[in-house]
């Protein structure tokens, strides 16, 4: 079984560069959307639904801004939507599916912009995905937790360390949440398997970073405590349409 993992930066935009076309050629069995940026109402047929996929939508109540969405060819026994705390869900930061045999809760982390302007909005959000993903574990299912975490862990994570210690994404709070996670037992996937450095999954748009290779690795799978199924997780870089790319974990 595969689920992707992607923000797509516009979900109708997305679909303009042959989404289509790549999902019906990969035919994951998940597809977790982050950064949709469009109500229902302004999608077309086959953005709704894909052929052979079912599908759910969390638009942020802004107009064109954040939004999460879920496809999926297995049915799940249920999705749920946010979590509860309404500051979070009129942004439509997360999906919660669950499946027989695992959860996956696909999230948009908030940026938390220049300086730390939302620095304490995001992470009251950490906080409280944490709790959410917590929370489920106990129900002895492994929990991927997968999406634009908007967060760059160490130095390896991103092009330029030295020159982006005061940027979102890579200030100390941010970062030391990330390793409180590890710490408590949560499993950054790509990285166990994936040690070497430029392995990204954002590229600046208006710079040429991406045909450079200078990015940062701020999208993610997380797996819960314990998790030791066989698996294989990676990133497509070649895969363009959004700024962000695919990144997969496959159950062996």
């Amino acid at each position: 079984m595969r689920l992707i993992s992607w923000n797509v930066n516009g979900l109708r935009a997305v679909f303009k560069k042959n989404f289509a076309n790549w999902l019906d050629l990969h035919r994951p069995e998940v597809v977790a959307l982050q950064e949709i940026k469009c109500s229902l109402a302004q999608l077309e047929p086959e953005m709704l639904q894909p052929s052979g996929y079912r599908s759910w939508f969390f638009p942020a109540d802004r107009p064109g801004y954040s939004g999460t969405a879920l496809y999926s060819k297995v049915e799940p026994l249920r999705v749920d939507y946010g979590l509860g705390m309404t500051e979070f869900d009129i942004e439509g930061r997360n999906l919660t599916a669950e499946y027989p045999d695992f959860f996956v809760v696909g999230a948009y982390f908030p940026n938390s912009r220049g300086p730390g302007l939302r620095i304490d909005y995001k992470m009251d959000f950490c906080e409280a995905i944490q709790h959410h993903v917590e929370k489920l574990a106990l129900r002895g299912k492994p929990v991927f937790l997968c999406g634009d975490v908007n967060i760059a862990h160490q130095e390896i994570d991103l092009f330029n360390p030295k020159g982006s210690r005061k940027q979102a994404g890579f200030l100390p709070p941010e970062r030391e949440w990330m390793t409180h996670m590890l710490e408590r037992g949560h499993q950054d996937l790509f990285r166990q398997q994936n040690p070497e450095p430029e392995h990204y999954t954002w590229w600046n748009q208006a710079r040429d970073a991406r045909a450079l290779n200078r990015g940062w690795r701020i999208d993610y799978f997380l797996a819960s405590p314990g998790f030791d199924w066989p698996h294989r997780c990676r990133h497509y870089p070649e895969v363009l349409g959004s700024d962000h790319c695919p990144v997969e974990l496959e159950l062996l």
